[in-house]
C-alpha cells in the first residue's frame, strides 16, 4: 500500500511539474502594473485585449468601438504608439500608387500608426511584409511582417 501512494504521489508531482513549465512557457505575456494601469487610463472601453512583448515594449492588441487596434508601451507605462486598423481605401494615394509599382501583391491590411511624439505613420501588408509611409504617403521602410 505504501508503494501504490508513494507511486501516485510521485505521478502528481510529475504531472505538476510538468503543467507549471507548460503554463510558462505557453503563457500569455503579463505586463508590469504600470503598463496595465497605462492602457486602462488610456483605453477603458477595450475587449479581447491581449498582451504581447514587442522588444522591451509590452503590446496590447484589442478591440475598442468596433476597432481593431494596438497600443504599444514601454516598462515605465509610457504609451510608445497605437496602431488602428483602417480600410485600404483610407491610405493615402501615394501609398497605392507605390505599392502598385513596387509590390505585385495586394494590401492585405492596412493601419495608421500614431506615434508617442504625434506622428502619423500607414502601414501596409503586402507579400508578408510591412511597407511603412509617412503621413503624406512617402515610403520610409519595409519590414518583415
Amino acid at each position: 500500500m505504501k508503494r501504490y501512494f508513494l507511486t501516485v504521489a510521485i505521478a502528481i508531482v510529475a504531472v505538476a511539474a510538468f503543467a507549471q513549465e507548460k503554463h510558462q512557457s505557453g503563457s500569455k505575456t503579463q505586463p508590469p502594473t504600470a503598463v496595465q494601469s497605462s492602457f486602462e487610463k488610456d483605453h477603458p472601453k477595450a475587449t479581447r485585449v491581449n498582451w504581447n512583448r514587442e522588444d522591451q515594449n509590452f503590446e496590447a492588441n484589442f478591440i475598442e468601438n468596433k476597432n481593431v487596434m494596438s497600443a504599444v508601451y514601454n516598462s515605465s507605462g509610457e504609451l510608445q504608439e497605437t496602431e488602428i486598423e483602417i480600410s485600404k481605401g483610407n491610405l493615402p494615394a501615394n501609398v497605392l500608387t507605390y505599392i502598385q509599382q513596387h509590390y505585385k501583391g495586394n494590401i492585405k491590411e492596412a493601419a495608421k500608426i500614431t506615434k508617442r511624439n504625434g506622428e502619423i505613420n500607414y502601414e501596409a501588408e503586402v507579400n508578408d511584409k510591412d511597407v511603412i509611409f509617412d503621413k503624406d504617403g512617402h515610403f520610409i521602410k519595409e519590414q518583415k511582417g
